[in-house]
């Protein structure tokens, strides 16, 4: 490029900015303009959100922020919106019930038990103040923070405290089928089947495209296509502001002579699931003859650029390895479905639950998924770090939900009231603390404080929790026995805890033997990934292994069985039948489409309680873990004050570095990234992941010292 066309460009650059401007002005004027109109409409007696959402393509939330007035009682108590997650997956959604009010009792403190604290006494706090008549309160605010669920006051709560009836988690009186399974690579068209490599000409990567290259190749058909690489559902993502608007638009582009799959089977599934990064699209031919489905095996590990051969060489090492503990295992389309059918194999027929494991009653399961969150994801920011770090060290906890699931909640759960736990000697309320409970607690942080947030507090945002810390905050929250203990006996300062309520189970294994068999799997498959001589088997091998960390990650997450969503589209002339309680997720020309919630399936292997106390245990060793053979402990709480970056799950981020021990056990902490400074803090987990990565890369060469 010339100085001439430089300058020239320069002009168009200015061009376009304008015509920008432009835009966003016209835009801004449109916005405001619909507003106005909203706020119009809601001064008509008989206005209803539920009309006016539609026709403003915009959410029932949205327009009730727009006008209060117009809220349908169902919003006008503290509520949490779900998310889209597939039926089986765990997914981070919130239930989508109403917030029952919260309880008028008293409470009762809890004695810090800790050795080099001298107890104090239980002390019962004032009554709580009545819960404001859901009439006549007013929607949240879009940035007010959200109001976690209660359990209601005498009768009412007890009768929360039972199973559903007729529904247990029993073994299967069925052998899983095997589906015919292909790999695919849309960039080089290499589709492998088998032990036969093909390379298919495909005309584009939509839906039809594929699909016709591999019934023309593969005349016999097959059930299930793994996408390795390509992405094909992101072809038009410059087109849409989304990318999940990008995926959608890309399942539901007509494809002649098929149409979306109604499901079929022992583990029938039914509908595309609409996922940014790991959809999944699934489809039936007219006649009924051919059910298909489309998937990412990004849903299993990250491939990293390995080709189809090595992809189904993994999948094979996984099924052979699998086979060592269950002879009937099948690898179906998803880690959290494996997971499940598996677990199911490993249910008792003989002992005290040989008759199954009985669910939680429809309102415990969805107390604790408003309540129960996962992974702590928690950046610090300065002046909470320094602006320029020294350097950052990643630690990430080996296979960590594994860790965990030595324990897990059986049996009929009793309510704890403020009253009753006062009411218990010390040594009691920490028995019941260290034990299988979910606890509502008021928190107040110590006088001084100046290390990490230990408990999770609701904050803006649908799902969303943070971490406070500052010196005598006090909030309201739900956390688990692990959580609650650690704040207790933590090795800085004891917190003051008092227990509003709580929901206490029985200690039992349910999950131990499933667990054990799934460790064993991965400890072979690591062992071979590093002793294989063949460089493809070892990437395999390393592959599989990952997977087997998904089966058990996954399928923990898939007892959680979040509320269920259901998709679909109405034609612009039809507006009125959208579903009054539908939220408007899209629209165009012809068609809107919307989203529900259809509230929880019948599913016998809902047990939200086990997922909510594992996440609780990995949420509390990211605080502090004890290694008994060492004699030692690891954690965020063994570091230095102000030298914790981020947390990410099971990985932490620090400063400096630390002599952790690591006997490549599940839970202990691998260190995965170092790199020097001094570095700029990062403030967007944009720019904590790209330190990340080059953490990861100069520790991988040997360059971060």
């Amino acid at each position: 490029m010339d100085a001439q066309r430089y300058t020239a460009a320069l002009a168009e650059l200015r061009t376009v900015r304008d015509e920008i401007k432009k835009t966003r002005a016209a835009l801004a004027k449109l916005e405001a303009e619909r507003d106005r109109q909203i706020t119009q409409l809601a001064g008509y007696e008989k206005a209803k959100a539920e009309r006016i959402a539609p026709a403003a393509g915009l959410s029932l939330a949205h327009v009730v922020s727009l006008a209060p007035t117009l809220a349908p009682d169902r919003l006008t108590t503290a509520e949490t919106t779900p998310s889209h997650p597939e039926p089986d997956a765990p997914a981070t959604a919130a239930d989508g019930t109403k917030t029952p009010p919260h309880p008028a009792a008293q409470t009762g403190a809890v004695a810090p038990a800790m050795a080099a604290a001298p107890a104090q006494p239980v002390a019962a706090s004032p009554p709580a103040a009545p819960a404001e008549d859901s009439a006549s309160a007013k929607p949240a605010a879009p940035n007010a923070p959200r109001v976690l669920s209660s359990i209601p006051d005498g009768a009412a709560g007890n009768n929360w405290f039972t199973h559903t009836p007729n529904l247990l988690s029993t073994p299967p009186n069925f052998t899983q089928q095997a589906r015919s399974t292909v790999f695919l690579d849309t960039d080089t068209g290499v589709l492998v089947h088998r032990s036969q490599t093909y390379r298919l000409d495909l005309a584009d990567t939509s839906v039809a495209a594929i699909l016709t290259a591999v019934f023309q190749t593969l005349p016999e058909g097959t059930e299930r296509i793994y996408i390795t690489a390509g992405d094909p559902w992101h072809r038009d993502a410059d087109r849409y502001p989304y990318l999940r608007d990008a995926v959608a638009a890309w399942l539901n582009a007509p494809v002649p002579g098929w149409r979306t799959d109604t499901g079929r089977g022992k583990d029938r599934m039914a509908g595309h699931f609409v996922h940014a990064r790991n959809p999944v699209g699934r489809y039936q031919r007219d006649n009924g003859d051919s059910h298909v489905e489309i998937r990412s095996v990004g849903e299993w590990f990250d491939t990293g650029g390995d080709d189809p051969a090595t992809v189904r060489d993994a999948f094979v090492l996984l099924w052979q390895a699998l086979r060592r503990h269950w002879t009937d295992a099948v690898i179906m389309g998803s880690p959290s479905q494996t997971g499940r059918d598996l677990w199911t194999r490993t249910i008792p027929t003989r002992g005290q639950y040989a008759e199954g494991f009985p669910v939680l009653s429809e309102e415990l399961r969805g107390l604790l998924h408003a309540t129960a969150g996962q992974g702590r994801n928690e950046l610090i920011t300065p002046p909470r770090v320094s602006e320029q770090l020294p350097q950052l060290v990643e630690y990430d906890r080996t296979f960590a939900y594994a860790k965990h699931t030595w324990k897990s909640p059986v049996g009929t759960p009793r309510r704890i009231t403020a009253a009753a736990f006062a009411a218990w000697s010390q040594k009691e309320q920490m028995r019941a603390l260290y034990g299988c409970g979910h606890w509502q607690v008021r928190v107040t942080v110590p006088d001084g404080w100046n290390h990490v947030g230990l408990l999770p507090a609701p904050a803006p945002g649908d799902r969303a929790w943070h971490y406070p810390a500052g010196p005598g905050s006090t909030f309201t929250t739900w956390a688990g026995g692990p959580e609650i203990h650690t704040a207790l006996t933590n090795p800085i300062t004891p917190w003051k805890i008092e227990i509003l309520d709580g929901i206490l189970w029985e200690d039992g294994k349910p999950l131990d033997d499933w667990a054990k068999k799934l460790k064993e799997t991965w400890t072979n498959l690591s062992a071979q990934a590093h002793f294989q001589g063949d460089a493809q088997q070892a990437r395999a091998a390393h592959l599989a292994s990952r997977a087997v960390r998904s089966i058990l990650l996954y399928g923990i997450g898939a007892f959680a069985q979040r509320p269920r969503m259901v998709t679909g589209t109405t034609p612009r002339s039809m507006e009125r039948d959208v579903p009054p309680d539908a939220e408007i997720i899209g629209f165009d020309d012809e068609l809107i489409t919307w989203q529900k919630p259809t509230g929880f399936a019948r599913d016998p292997n809902a047990h939200p309680e086990w997922a909510a106390a594992i996440w609780s245990s990995a949420r509390a060793a990211l605080l502090t873990q004890r290694h008994r053979d060492d004699d030692t402990y690891a954690g965020a709480l063994h570091t230095p004050p102000g030298s914790v970056v981020a947390f990410r799950t099971d990985a932490l981020y620090l400063t400096q570095p630390h002599t952790w021990p690591y006997h490549h056990q599940p839970g202990d902490y691998l260190l995965r990234g170092h790199l020097t400074g001094p570095l700029a803090a990062p403030t967007t987990e944009e720019e904590l992941l790209t330190l990340r990565n080059a953490g990861r890369a100069a520790l991988a060469t040997g360059q971060e010292a």
